[in-house]
């Protein structure tokens, strides 16, 4: 296993000029159309997926009288399949590039969506909802956010947290848009409709915008100026960018394991907050239309929160210490859900707990790549999202399994504030291996590039 500075697997990638290049100013980089189409991408598939399972939970029981706990089993398999599928994904987006396995996965998404307004039985609903994991799997997270460390290293929480911006743009645009189908039309109208959103929006931005690495186009990662200045930020210069990890390897580091339990468990608490919403506040507030409103609340506290730390923290200060942040303000918004049943204190605290969904996400990715780099970040970042992917389907399972023993969301939303409280221990041990114990692991992983000596420019490259 060789590093240096150019992976390995980019020197077998051909060259490519995208349609969508041919139509930009010369002078533009194109990281920033990456940028853009990433956030494209995630606001379509996560706004009809993931979202799309928060939605359909109250109509679905509605429909085939099915308890809360009937659906949400099959909602916690969508995270435990999604999450196979970027343990398994990963390694071969780090070898063959994100383009030849987001086409089939958004296809599968389009599929499994259209079958989920068809579905007559339980057991077809789990078949829709694990085929909508799988295509979420191959398409999604790893492949999206494999593909921005790619083109971003020294911006790389800026360009994040742009294109982070889709996801929560689909909860807000999407979800009520979807609940206001499902009250007019019904699921078997509403789901088509909003597959049709994958079929002439995402099929389109893979084939014609995306590219997986800057190097096929001949650009320089951030679209950076040689020779300006020297990166401050150890955690992703060039040595440690371009490390070469297997999952092995990183599994035997105390950073690995850290990453993957604080965010297992933390977001095995936020998935069950999200995903029962909805069903919560129908209750409240006496209408899914206006349920589903607050998804969109819930979205664009996430935009704003994520852009602000994005801009001016994430490139800058220790993440470390954001993630601590987030995981107070998260545990504390889910407590004030319970003690105040008021609408206005309700839309507060679900704005609130919005400002931590976008930047919990984002920070598990700034993390694992400023810990384990680039090169391997697909490995890397699909095991782990394995395990938050399952622990996230375990949260609705749990959340709707108590609600049905209690008759009320109280203990669940109280289990996930201290679950988001107990997140906050294992943070503190998410830093880059140091260099003896990498050597350590494996000799060759110390072999790597010279400093990077350069600094981000502007959006329009010189």
């Amino acid at each position: 296993m060789i590093s240096h500075s150019a992976a390995p697997d980019v020197l077998n990638l051909p060259a490519q000029q995208p349609l969508a290049a041919r139509l930009l100013p010369s002078g533009f980089y194109y990281g920033w159309a990456i940028v853009f189409a990433c956030g494209a991408l995630m606001f379509v598939s996560v706004g009809v997926g993931y979202y799309g399972l928060a939605v359909y939970l109250g109509p679905l029981q509605e429909l085939h009288g099915w308890s809360n706990s009937d659906v949400s089993l099959p909602t916690g398999m969508y995270f435990v399949f999604s999450g196979i599928t970027a343990a398994w994904v990963g390694p071969r987006i780090d070898r063959q590039g994100a383009k030849r396995w987001m086409l089939p996965g958004l296809v599968l998404i389009i599929a499994a969506a259209c079958a989920v307004g068809q579905v007559q039985d339980l057991w077809q609903l789990f078949v829709a909802y694990i085929v909508l994991a799988i295509g979420s799997g191959m398409s999604a997270g790893v492949a999206v956010n494999a593909t921005l460390t790619r083109w971003f290293v020294q911006r790389r929480a800026w360009a994040m947290a742009m294109a982070s911006t889709g996801v929560s743009l689909g909860g807000v645009v999407l979800s009520p848009l979807n609940g206001f189908l499902i009250e007019q039309f019904g699921l078997s109208v509403a789901t088509p409709v909003m597959a049709g959103l994958i079929l002439v929006i995402g099929l389109p931005i893979v084939l014609f915008v995306l590219v997986w690495d800057p190097r096929q186009m001949g650009l320089p990662q951030d679209g950076l100026r040689p020779a300006v200045r020297v990166a401050t930020n150890v955690a992703r210069s060039a040595a440690n960018q371009t490390r070469v990890w297997t999952v092995g390897k990183a599994a035997r580091t105390v950073p690995f394991w850290a990453i993957m339990l604080s965010f297992l468990i933390v977001l095995l608490a936020q998935t069950g907050f999200i995903l029962h919403q909805t069903a919560l506040l129908e209750e409240r507030l006496g209408s899914l239309t206006v349920a589903t409103t607050t998804l969109s609340i819930l979205a664009f506290g996430s935009i704003v929160a994520r852009l602000v730390v994005g801009r001016y923290f994430a490139d800058r200060v220790d993440l470390r210490i954001l993630t601590v942040i987030m995981f107070v303000v998260q545990g504390t918004a889910a407590l004030v859900v319970i003690r105040f049943e008021g609408a206005i204190m309700t839309y507060i605290a679900v704005l609130t707990f919005g400002f931590t969904i976008g930047n919990v996400y984002m920070l598990l990715s700034l993390l694992t790549s400023d810990v384990f780099g680039y090169v391997s970040f697909g490995a890397i970042y699909g095991m782990i999202s394995m395990a938050t992917q399952m622990s996230s389907g375990i949260g609705p399972l749990l959340i709707g399994l108590l609600d049905d023993i209690t008759g009320s969301y109280d203990i669940p939303l109280t289990l996930v504030a201290i679950l988001t409280y107990a997140a906050i221990l294992p943070i503190w041990f998410a830093k880059p291996p140091k260099a003896d114990l990498v050597k350590a692991i494996n000799p060759l992983l110390s072999r790597s590039a010279p400093q990077r000596t350069t600094e981000p420019p502007g959006i329009l490259s010189s």
